[in-house]
């Protein structure tokens, strides 16, 4: 909603300051987005005068002018056609922005001729659209002085965003309503004077039935003959001009000026291009019209139309059609003003895709009660500018019931926003927003007005009240303790959990996905891995006819989505709930995700990497440990992977000998190929409930235990069969020496043909970095050796694997 500081004042006296209406009307919930004032961008811009002129040498449109400004004579290059000796014009010097073309003007050669400056049009410095030739300021302005002290009016345009909920600002009158309740300023007298009709309507008004039960339940109308359509006078262009619109004749602007001020849209019928009557109602399907807007539409059998005869003129509180639209020839005119329902409205515009100031105003609920008193002052404005004789009114159909009485509790107030407001300042701020208010047994009867079909209950009033108080005066306040003490935590430890897993992976570059828990068939089939398929009865579509087993399928089908949009290298991840059953407690909640392309986009620092394995299982492991697993109690396998997974490229990792806690690896070819994935493909699966909880509850952690003495590493390399984990390796290195051994590092694998030759047939060899750290003395040779031994002798009776030679 856009509206100028003046147009607000015709509604509203006062005499704040700029900003202090701009902040009042965020404060009510009208949040200011624009302000535009233009004595901030024109304070630089000087008077000067032509003082001489000739024709540019080496251009025939372009002139070479004297000026006369506070710098004294300069030379300035102008195309301008009215462009003359002797006119004052508005400079800009070298140095100062003109924001109608967002330059700052330089000193300039245009086709060999220097250029000292420039002068201005109306559109270079964003006062209207006008650029064809530049301003002529009256003979009294004095040269040099700022062009702000001779400009003819300089209005400040204030733009305004407006919730569905309240239509009733979407009129300037209303604003300064909500203005006027805050204390700023008084909200002035609205005075309707009924025109006395000189002759009866040579055109009547008919409302189908179909259409006055709802969709059309009133319509005024006023025929007034012998007008001047006629250019709008300045006051009314300038109205129209600042808030973006073009002004076209003084009729349609005239009902452009309701819609903006009185939030009251209007409509005028060229009356000779009517016949004896107007009707209201549904399109018969198929029907054709020709809008204002120079297209065609067709109509369904659902949309509201005013016909005359069997043409119709116009698409109701949408648009007019262009046949009966009025032009500088039009004498007799027909003014509308009716009430539409808001959903017919919106159901109407969102099917032709128009989008017009009627429908935006209508389709959120305009004023029923202001359909009479707005064709009134139409009228009035009607005859001043363009003459006439108006007649009788013209009525169809009843003002459809509007607001209701809603019970307020003074105390109410206090109970829900927790600020104490007096009873009086209640009072006060209701009435300034024009509701009725009488008091029966210490509560409030308020009659809510017609223009606020926002307001449907108790809360909604106090909601007006302290908006109008400010929001910002609100103070948070602990909640009344039920009992002594600290309360009992809210959330419980698997909650909990959740909630730091879903930190935790995206803390490390993935990103959360939340997909549906159906899923189609041959997903459900593809992932299912215990229990029975979960069919849903009565299903929103086939292709969520399934419970989901997995988290997989949802995240593989948000990867195709993204790839199918050339975003191929994806990072994702989910935390919910999967289904083996279909009976209660049958389900439950995993965190998985799913890494797919290149592990980092091109960058000037190193090469590109395919996602692999160990991504996943990273991911898995940081997961484990938020967790409070100890990861060196893990163990791999590989047989409990379950078969959508690549049998060579995958594992679980299992604490215990049955517990399985993950798993994680590389999808199986077959997952790539059903979803159409470009690869590689990782994935984890992580089940929160077969992870336990950290038994230790001690508030305060272990003390920390550093050694003094200095820490010894050895490289050990082990010949081993091919099939041999590396990490039983690794841990039978671990458990060698616990309180001494504190790492274990791979650091090479060396298996294949060549490896086989040299260490054996079905040998490979892994080669770790241990670190030793003594705990009471710097450790000798003879003990490193003892250590040394122990561990490959540990090594030997856990895998079979031999120090390498």
């Amino acid at each position: 909603m856009k509206f100028t500081l003046d147009w607000l004042k015709d509604h509203l006296e006062t005499d704040e300051k700029l900003d202090d209406i701009l902040s009042a009307l965020t404060d009510l919930g009208l949040e200011v987005e624009k302000c535009n004032n233009p004595t901030d961008h024109l304070k630089e811009f000087v008077v000067g005068e032509i003082s001489a002129i000739e024709k540019h040498p080496n251009a025939d449109r372009l002139k070479v002018c004297t000026v006369l400004t506070d710098k004294g004579e300069q030379q300035i290059i102008c195309g301008a056609p009215n462009a003359r000796q002797g006119i004052k014009v508005v400079v800009a010097h070298p140095g100062t922005y003109v924001p109608g073309i967002d330059t700052t003007i330089k000193i300039g050669n245009i086709r060999g001729v220097e250029s000292q400056g420039m002068m201005c049009s109306e559109r270079e410095l964003m006062l209207s659209d006008e650029h064809d030739g530049i301003i002529e300021l009256v003979q009294e302005a004095e040269v040099g002085q700022k062009y702000i002290n001779f400009a003819d009016h300089l209005d400040v345009s204030i733009e305004i965003g407006i919730t569905p909920n309240r239509p009733d600002a979407l009129g300037v009158r209303g604003i300064a309503r909500d203005l006027a309740a805050k204390g700023i300023g008084k909200l002035k007298n609205r005075e309707i004077h009924k025109i006395t009709g000189e002759f009866s309507s040579p055109i009547s008004v008919n409302i189908e039935p179909g259409v006055s039960a709802k969709a059309c339940p009133l319509f005024i109308g006023r025929y007034i003959r012998g007008v001047r359509n006629r250019e709008s006078p300045k006051w009314l262009k300038d109205r129209l001009l600042a808030i973006g619109l073009r002004p076209i004749s003084a009729l349609v602007d005239i009902t452009n000026y309701f819609t903006f001020d009185q939030a009251r849209p209007l409509h005028v019928f060229d009356a000779s291009k009517l016949t004896e009557e107007l009707t209201v109602r549904k399109a018969k399907g198929g029907e054709l019209i020709t809008a204002l807007d120079g297209l065609d539409y067709i109509l369904n059998v659902n949309d509201t139309v005013i016909s005359s005869g069997s043409r119709i003129e116009s698409i109701a509180g949408v648009i007019g059609g262009m046949n009966s639209g009025c032009n500088l020839d039009t004498q007799d005119v027909f003014l509308e003003s009716a009430y539409f329902d808001p959903v017919s409205i919106a159901m109407t515009g969102r099917k032709l895709k128009i989008n017009s100031d009627a429908r935006f105003r209508f389709e959120r609920g305009v004023d029923p009660h202001f359909t009479r008193p707005g064709i009134e002052l139409a009228t009035r404005l009607i005859l001043e500018v363009c003459g006439g004789s108006a007649s009788e009114i013209v009525i169809a159909g009843d003002t459809p019931k509007s607001g209701n009485e809603i019970i307020l509790r003074p105390e109410r107030v206090e109970s829900l926003i927790g600020i104490s407001i007096d009873k009086k300042d209640q009072l006060k701020i209701l009435k300034g927003l024009g509701f009725l208010i009488r008091e029966r047994e210490n509560k409030l009867v308020v009659s809510v007005p017609s223009w606020r079909p926002d307001v449907l209950g108790e809360a909604d009033l106090v909601e007006e009240i302290i908006r109008v108080i400010s929001l910002s005066k609100l103070e948070g306040k602990p909640l009344k303790k039920n009992g002594d003490g600290v309360s009992r935590p809210i959330l419980t430890p698997h909650q909990r959990r959740v909630s730091t897993i879903r930190r935790r992976i995206a803390g490390v570059g993935l990103n959360e996905c939340i997909s549906y828990s159906f899923i189609d068939e041959g997903s459900a089939k593809l992932f299912l891995t215990e229990g029975d398929l979960s069919i849903l009865t009565n299903p929103i579509s086939s292709e969520m006819s399934h419970m989901r087993p997995s988290l997989l399928p949802g995240l593989c089908q948000a990867a195709k989505r993204n790839q199918s949009r050339s975003y191929n290298d994806l990072k994702l991840f989910e935390v919910g709930e999967v289904f083996y059953g279909s009976e209660p407690g049958q389900q439950k909640t995993h965190a998985s995700g799913i890494l797919l392309g290149n592990y980092y986009p091109k960058n000037s620092y190193g090469s590109q990497r395919p996602v692999d394995a160990f991504d996943s299982k990273k991911v898995a492991e940081l997961v484990m440990f938020e967790m409070g697993i100890t990861l060196s109690k893990l163990s791999l396998s590989r047989g409990e992977v379950p078969g959508y997974y690549h049998p060579g490229r995958s594992a679980a990792f299992k604490l215990g000998p049955k517990n399985v806690l993950c798993f994680f690896g590389e999808l199986h070819p077959k997952i790539m190929q059903f979803y159409e994935l470009k690869g590689p493909l990782m994935g984890f699966e992580i089940f929160l409930e077969n992870a336990p909880y950290p038994k230790n509850k001690k508030l305060a952690r272990n003390s920390l235990k550093l050694s003094e003495f200095q820490s010894v590493e050895r490289d050990f390399a082990f010949v081993v069969p091919v099939d041999c984990e590396v990490d039983a390796i690794r841990r039978a290195i671990l458990a060698s020496a616990k309180e001494i051994i504190v790492d274990a590092r791979l650091f090479d694998v060396f298996e294949g043909e060549e490896a086989e030759k040299q260490l054996g047939q079905g040998s490979k060899s892994a080669a770790f970095t241990v670190r030793l750290l003594p705990a009471e003395a710097t450790f000798t040779d003879k003990e490193i050796d003892k250590i040394s031994s122990v561990i490959i002798s540990n090594v030997k009776n856990t895998t079979g694997g031999l120090l390498r030679s």
